[in-house]
């Protein structure tokens, strides 16, 4: 498969939606726990690591856009 520019936002994008869909849920799950005046599970370090995981930090972003094809 040859990655043109459209692949690679497309690619962004689908990582993207997975890391909002993980963090969405994180949030989901402090809001419950906070509504039954338990600890958080998830803290700021927590969501950040999300961003790490799916590689849409800035550098990782910019990587995928001027480079070859995503692994």
């Amino acid at each position: 498969m040859m990655w043109t520019p459209e692949t690679k936002a497309a690619y962004i994008q689908s990582q993207v939606a997975c890391a909002l869909l993980e963090m969405e849920a994180m949030k989901a799950l402090n809001m419950e726990r906070d509504h039954r005046q338990q600890a958080l599970a998830y803290d700021e370090e927590a969501f950040l690591a999300v961003i790490q995981k799916y590689g849409i930090h800035h550098n990782a972003v910019l990587t995928v856009i001027a480079g070859p094809a995503p692994k």
